[in-house]
């Protein structure tokens, strides 16, 4: 085996587990040359991992970008497709991809004719957690499955951005709102309410960050509306590089189920997690599901009537209300917790514990 090539194109979340694999796979096989299909934005936090050719597929373009892999992968033939995605527009890709060996994913986790671009299929694994299934598409190579270790490279501009904004001696907690899929967003006036608890019980520094979308920067405005502290507003003003760094810096990131929550876990630090709509033992942060508000059983009682039990695996509650399981007080408590356990741990507490308030 030479050559390997990946694909995953998207989202954010799922690339960045995407990482461990192409970690894992230099270290077990140091003389595979690997090229990585990936999303244009997706290209944005990942795209110059060392070792690794990137060809970035435009999800936006239609036929052209099509005709564009096409032609990137003319007279060129791989050992092995990794072929991690199985939405019907990344199997319409995989099957411009000339490889001998292609691995996908189980009968059960397949769809959109995905059975018919692959020749070899991952272990069926009930209950996995997502990093672990893509950890696992070495193992039909004859491979270990990826340990969870990521590294993601960053500047000297990323981390100039990051200090810039970060607080020494204080916990510096940023808040990414805003998931792509509406139903998965907590309620701006709890958001609110957290991060004022956060300053004020704990003299944290609150940065907010999104994306420069519209809806993002109003979503962020209404939470700033109804603090009665001051929050640091950065919605709009980094990029996904600025972001990482930032994140690698603070002590805590909280998000619903969105991908800077995958970034941060990425990057080492804790995410405090809110999740009603999706079940965090999925999809939650790898390394910090201890520290995730779970309300997800009680949403698939109330709106589906179903348990996890008799839910299927990944099976969404993404049903207006859901996300309004989850109180301030289950937010507050899982950030007290939080806070003493890195007390105990001796990680630096805050100076300011008394702030002044919004005038």
């Amino acid at each position: 085996m030479n050559s390997v090539v990946i694909l995953r194109l998207s989202a954010i979340g799922d690339v960045t587990h995407v990482v461990p694999v192409v970690l894992s796979l230099q270290r077990q096989r140091p003389d595979v040359r690997i090229t990585w299909i990936i999303g244009r934005l997706e290209a944005k936090l990942v795209g110059d991992l060392p070792g690794v050719e990137f060809l970035v597929f435009d999800k936006k373009a239609g036929l052209a970008g099509y005709r564009e892999l096409r032609r990137q992968l003319r007279g060129r033939r791989f050992d092995a497709l990794l072929h991690m995605q199985v939405a019907l527009r990344a199997n319409l890709a995989a099957a411009l991809v000339p490889a001998s060996v292609r691995v996908g994913y189980d009968r059960a986790r397949s769809k959109d004719l995905h059975g018919l671009v692959v020749n070899r299929r991952i272990r069926a694994v009930p209950a996995q957690h997502v990093r672990d299934c893509l950890a696992s598409f070495l193992e039909p190579l004859g491979l270990e499955a990826a340990e969870p270790r990521w590294e993601i490279p960053l500047g000297d501009g990323d981390r100039a951005f990051a200090d810039s904004h970060l607080e020494p001696g204080r916990f510096n907690i940023v808040l990414s709102p805003y998931a792509s899929h509406p139903l998965r967003n907590w309620l701006p006036e709890r958001y609110a309410a957290l991060a004022d608890h956060a300053i004020t019980a704990h003299g944290a520094r609150v940065i907010l960050v999104g994306s420069p979308s519209g809806l993002e920067k109003a979503f962020a405005a209404e939470i700033e509306s109804q603090m009665r502290q001051r929050a640091v507003n950065l919605v709009g003003q980094d990029t996904l590089k600025q972001l990482a760094a930032l994140l690698a810096g603070a002590d805590l990131l909280v998000a619903p189920d969105t991908g800077p929550a995958h970034i941060a876990n990425a990057m080492g630090t804790d995410v405090l997690g809110l999740y009603a709509a999706s079940n965090p033992d999925r999809s939650g942060p790898y390394g910090s599901r201890q520290w995730c508000v779970n309300r997800y059983p009680e949403a698939l009682a109330k709106f589906a009537g179903r348990s996890v039990a008799e839910a299927r695996w990944g099976a969404k509650a993404e049903f207006p209300g859901a996300m309004a399981l989850i109180s301030v007080q289950d937010a507050t408590t899982m950030l007290d917790r939080w806070v003493a356990a890195q007390s105990s741990i001796g990680s630096t507490s805050p100076q300011d514990p008394a702030p002044e308030p919004r005038v």
